[in-house]
């Protein structure tokens, strides 16, 4: 009898081990291979209106610091990590456009780089090909021969935000679409 109660201890133990090594191997996946758009990630703020002088409009472009954006296993890849600077566009009758070039560009200062900001653009052969807006929803349609929009979601999902936060500092801007709709994908 004692035979058995060993080898019924011995085989329960067993089975709960593997079902929880089972459990955490699939919590894990789960949290690893969730698609980022299940969890919503709020649009940061700008800091000014953009604002129309004789110079020209100095306008927001959104840059990215990994260091303000910092969590469990490190950088999450959220709107929590975009930081404003300002650049002044010459006099424009398409603001809109013209920062989001601007954005693609991908040019930061040699200062901002050192306080940590970042950004995947340029993008070899991304071009802006119109910005309209129609009813608080900018579309934003790009040509991206060579690909370069897609990747991993983080970069994607960066390069997203960048691009969305830039198009909103606008106050005729409430929501950002993208055409074609196969961009910026993981």
């Amino acid at each position: 009898m004692l035979y058995w109660v060993r080898s019924l201890t011995t085989y329960m133990k067993n089975y709960f081990l593997a079902g929880a090594g089972l459990l955490t191997v699939v919590l894990a996946a789960l949290y690893l291979y969730a698609p980022a758009s299940q969890t919503p990630i709020p649009t940061p703020t700008p800091t000014s209106t953009p604002v129309a002088s004789e110079t020209g409009t100095r306008v927001m472009l959104y840059a990215y610091t990994p260091s303000l954006d910092q969590g469990p296993g490190g950088a999450q890849c959220s709107r929590k990590g975009l930081v404003a600077v300002e650049r002044v566009l010459p006099q424009t009758v398409t603001p809109l456009n013209d920062s989001i070039e601007l954005l693609l560009r991908g040019e930061l200062s040699d200062e901002e780089r050192s306080q940590g900001l970042t950004t995947e653009f340029p993008l070899p052969g991304v071009v802006l090909k119109s910005a309209t807006i129609t009813d608080g929803v900018a579309t934003l349609t790009f040509d991206d021969p060579q690909g370069k929009t897609g990747g991993g979601s983080c970069r994607v999902a960066v390069l997203w935000a960048q691009i969305e936060a830039t198009a909103k500092q606008f106050p005729s801007v409430t929501s950002v679409r993208f055409l074609p709709e196969e961009l910026f994908q993981p």
